[in-house]
């Protein structure tokens, strides 16, 4: 199901590199997805919540005579003849090499979808350099310049490889179709957890089964749907005792409290959580303290207005005034997504599953760096960062995304001190990057740092 995109060049001229940066930087360091360590280097590149997988391999001789070089050769061969799309890197300071004319013609004759990508093209001349004639003598066209090292014009690369591999009818595959999603149902007691899990598999159009040896306890529940283009998506549901006050909790000990340290040592290892809340009661200081649990954690977030049935003389609005008032009660937590649900009638329980896809294709979204350049010369025009400590104003260099899963951005302020700027200023382009790109349900992490450089 998951497209291939093979690097292919002759030796030197950052093939590892940029095969790093697209598994490392601006992506998850490791993937959700079994069976993606292979013999040969390969990884999952994670690109606006869709996954693609990508294939390293050895600097190519074409005249190669030693035994290992011919191996590295065949092995590029193999990796060409399974991909969908080649990434074709040369050295833009080197300019064409001879190896580089062979690797050109053995590729178009593969007639794979072919990009070339100019690396090292660091500086204004060296990008201008991409478009010089010269390289037109591949038959290529002209290269996609890029500094994998640095990570200029990555962002746009993964763009322009993404719209190929559409074309080509091969594309990226959502995480959340691919990836085994564990699903974590939480609550305080008696809102109907259990029994919204109990709905939610006894729907006939799912496969479920019991989990043997899983982190918590062997009664976790696989559930795998069926998809109609072929394949099935899976989800580990695990449900949890209900949260009480820990100072009961403790005082109590037993088996209530070994399953409360079970539940809060597992959540930052799930990928999605579930918070039920009984639509008919409070939202009191242990939901609160429930709720900051999970935004403190990296964990994507739903909530399950439950026993949506039992609410008397409902009209139209009802259903926003319940949001105003969960609102009201937490505000911080305002990016979860809400679902009224009765478990007990199984009324919109058929829209969980659903938004338990949609939150986990949102922890893996991704902004490029231009994009956030952009955003960022909008944000300052509208609220100039504000001085928190030292003497001097401010001063914003750059904003980019580190990483997926959950988000996290940050934000290079020119000095040497990153108190500088007021912390209320990172909450606001928080704020901001939700209202223009979503990122619903989950946490986004926002990061500040400082670098030394000459106006």
């Amino acid at each position: 199901m998951i497209p291939k995109i093979a690097i292919v060049g002759r030796a030197n001229v950052g093939k590892s590199t940029l095969f790093n940066r697209l598994l490392g930087a601006n992506k998850a360091l490791t993937s959700p997805i079994p069976g993606t360590t292979r013999d040969r280097a390969e990884g999952d590149c994670f690109w606006n919540g869709t996954v693609a997988r990508v294939i390293d391999t050895g600097g190519v001789n074409m005249k190669a005579i030693d035994p290992f070089d011919r191996d590295i050769r065949e092995q590029a061969e193999l990796a060409i003849n399974e991909c969908d799309l080649v990434l074709f890197l040369v050295d833009i300071k080197v300019g064409i090499n001879p190896d580089d004319r062979m690797i050109a013609k053995r590729l178009r004759q593969s007639k794979k979808p072919i990009i070339l990508v100019g690396n090292k093209a660091d500086t204004p001349a060296l990008r201008r350099a991409a478009e010089a004639g010269e390289w037109k003598a591949l038959g290529l066209g002209a290269p996609f310049a890029i500094a994998a090292h640095q990570g200029q014009a990555v962002g746009d690369l993964l763009e322009d490889v993404w719209k190929k591999l559409k074309k080509a009818k091969r594309p990226p595959v959502p995480v959340s179709e691919v990836a085994t999603t564990r699903v974590m149902v939480i609550g305080t007691p008696n809102v109907g957890k259990s029994t919204l899990l109990n709905a939610i598999v006894g729907q006939k159009r799912f496969i479920t089964s019991p989990v043997a040896h899983t982190t918590r306890e062997p009664n976790d529940t696989l559930i795998e749907v069926p998809m109609k283009e072929g394949g099935t998506k899976r989800y580990i549901f695990v449900d949890t005792a209900g949260i009480r006050k820990m100072a009961g909790v403790k005082k109590r000990g037993g088996m209530e409290l070994a399953g409360v340290m079970k539940t809060l040592k597992l959540l930052p290892h799930v990928d999605v959580a579930i918070l039920v809340l009984d639509v008919l009661g409070e939202i009191g200081n242990q939901e609160k303290k429930i709720i900051e649990l999970l935004s403190e954690s990296n964990t994507a977030t739903l909530i399950v207005a439950n026993k949506w049935d039992l609410v008397p003389h409902k009209t139209t609005t009802t259903q926003n005034e319940y949001l105003r008032h969960v609102a009201g009660k937490i505000p911080f937590f305002a990016y979860a997504p809400i679902i009224f649900t009765s478990a007990m009638t199984g009324q919109h329980v058929q829209k969980v599953l659903d938004m338990v896809d949609h939150v986990q294709n949102e922890r893996y979204k991704q902004i490029d760096e231009d994009t956030l350049t952009e955003f960022l010369h909008r944000m300052i025009k509208k609220h100039l960062p504000s001085r928190h400590k030292g003497v001097s104003h401010p001063v914003i260099l750059k904003f980019h995304q580190t990483a997926v899963a959950p988000p996290v951005f940050a934000l290079t302020i020119k000095g040497k001190r990153a108190d500088v700027l007021h912390p209320s200023y990172l909450r606001f382009l928080e704020n901001q990057l939700r209202e223009e790109f979503g990122f619903d349900g989950t946490p986004i992490r926002m990061r500040s740092r400082t670098e030394l450089r000459k106006t």
